[in-house]
């Protein structure tokens, strides 16, 4: 699932491609995309047509194109959604879903979903916030957000500190990726338990998170498949970079172990087992061990 700059990525496409341009009409192909549009993909494409956009928006991984009316289509990129601009004669790429054209005649903006786990809504008032991201917390990238704030989040936190990461409502934008990468460059596991964490060794892995991120999206993003692409088909190139995620078998770019990867929540996860050792049982954990013996 793209993470926040990937998604920072294709708004900035879609910023260049989209200000200030009025729908002339949409085509939904497929339904699946617009499933939660209460009156299915007619109404969809009646809602929209007309309406102007503004300056797209985002928070984290989510994404919200605004309407000058002061409502917003949201859009939900899932596993594979992607947004292109193509000329309306150009063929159609696999799994495009929906369509919309504009008064100026310019380019069409294409929705491409393969898998279908994404979509799109409308917010209504969602302009600014839409209430359905609301609950999201700030990302690193927002000038609203509060590090020591953030860090107090974390510490409050009893869980492993790569589930703390992935907890959207505590800091938003970070996802398997970026986690990995930014656990390397701390030099922590992710099971750590985030309360143990001193304040310092908290707020230097939000850094972390940050640059990792800054990096990735000088370069586009990570692109390991065609599922994610820029607004003009163009892949990123950050994988080239990576030095835990996806990196199995292959030696730490700091101690030269090998890469390895474990099981977690559903998904993996990629440590170095030199720079990133498993937290020692807590004296209560190893009681509990004992006792089940």
């Amino acid at each position: 699932m793209p993470e926040l700059p990937e998604v920072e990525v294709v708004r900035r496409g879609l910023a260049a491609g989209l200000r200030s341009r009025t729908i002339a009409a949409v085509e939904v192909l497929h339904p699946r995309p617009v499933r939660r549009h209460p009156t299915g993909p007619e109404g969809f494409a009646l809602t929209l047509a007309g309406r102007t956009f503004t300056e797209p928006r985002r928070r984290g991984k989510f994404l919200w194109l605004p309407f000058a009316d002061g409502d917003a289509l949201l859009a939900h990129l899932g596993m594979s959604g992607q947004f292109r601009f193509n000329d309306a004669s150009d063929p159609l790429a696999p799994n495009t879903r929906v369509l919309v054209d504009f008064l100026d005649g310019g380019p069409q903006l294409r929705f491409v979903d393969q898998r279908m786990f994404g979509g799109l809504s409308i917010s209504v008032g969602g302009a600014e916030l839409p209430a359905e991201v609301a609950h999201i917390g700030l990302d690193p990238f927002d000038p609203g957000f509060d590090v020591e704030r953030a860090v107090s989040q974390i510490l409050a936190r009893r869980s492993g500190i790569k589930r703390v990461l992935l907890n959207q409502e505590v800091v938003s934008g970070i996802g398997n990726i970026y986690a990995d990468e930014a656990l390397w460059e701390a030099r922590l596991h992710y099971d750590t338990p985030a309360q143990s964490l001193s304040r310092r060794r908290a707020r230097a892995l939000l850094v972390a998170a940050s640059q990792v991120m800054e990096g990735a999206l000088a370069v586009g993003g990570t692109s390991f498949d065609a599922l994610y692409v820029n607004v003009n088909g163009a892949s990123g190139y950050f994988d080239r970079s990576l030095h835990a995620y996806g990196r199995e078998g292959q030696a730490c770019r700091r101690c030269g172990r090998p890469i390895v990867r474990e099981a977690f929540m559903n998904r993996s996860s990629y440590r170095c087992p030199g720079c990133q050792r498993a937290p020692r049982a807590s004296s209560a954990q190893r009681s509990t061990r004992v006792t089940a013996l």
